[in-house]
């Protein structure tokens, strides 16, 4: 599981620890990673960690995780988002986080993985459609959108499942700033989702929750000339 310190990958580890399955997180930060795996232990999972940037040498991840069952890349940044847009280095920043890091673990992971395997990754509805508010971030999940379809295709011949998990607006310490509305779901739900995409033996698109796909659909859908006027 990578970017297991943040609140979505918590939420699915607990359901797998109070199953006893065997975790193994990854992240950047040693003590957060080191609380995350104490908690998991008192819900009976078994844990091991390992402290490491994605954005780093995707070597050893790729070795450790090409034995896993499933992986979880959980990483990315939403980034502040009066930098995001207008700094240079910031954005280079959020997509190198959020797509170039995943890219190259991938590209090395994909091949070693056996039979039966499944990655699934967190991406965003802010991906479907370029968006002001979302302009950089969501430029980095339609990227990462489009590199879990090709291995979908890639690596269907070899029994390997790829799950691009969409979720929406989720109250999370990432979107702490956001002013919140009912179109928010907890960080619960949306990790009890991923384990039931998981579990369900789902190979594609998984909205999370189910409805944001009808929404997004409806926005997809808006002509270029409506859109653009809108101040969403």
């Amino acid at each position: 599981m990578l970017g297991a310190t943040s609140a979505i990958a918590q939420a699915a580890a607990r359901i797998w620890a109070e199953r006893g399955d065997e975790l193994l997180l990854v992240g950047r930060d040693p003590e957060k990673l080191a609380a995350v795996a104490d908690d998991l232990r008192t819900r009976g999972g078994h844990v091991d960690t390992l402290v490491q940037d994605l954005n780093g040498d995707p070597g050893i991840l790729a070795e450790r995780a090409a034995t896993a069952d499933v992986v979880l890349l959980a990483q990315g940044i939403f980034g502040d988002p009066q930098r995001r847009d207008t700094d240079p280095d910031y954005a280079e920043l959020v997509l190198r986080t959020n797509l170039v890091a995943p890219a190259r673990f991938l590209t090395l992971l994909g091949p070693r993985l056996p039979r039966g395997a499944c990655v699934a990754a967190l991406s965003s509805v802010a991906g479907d459609r370029g968006r002001a508010k979302v302009g950089v971030y969501g430029a980095s999940k339609a990227g990462l959108d489009s590199l879990l379809s090709s291995l979908r295709q890639r690596f269907q011949p070899a029994g390997v499942r790829v799950i691009t998990l969409k979720p929406g607006l989720v109250d999370t310490p990432m979107t702490a700033a956001l002013p919140k509305t009912p179109l928010f779901a907890s960080a619960a739900r949306i990790g009890s989702g991923i384990v039931h995409a998981i579990d369900a033996g789902r190979d594609g698109v998984v909205y999370l929750p189910w409805w944001w796909r009808l929404i997004m659909l409806v926005i997809k859908a808006l002509p270029e000339r409506v859109f653009k006027r809108l101040k969403f």
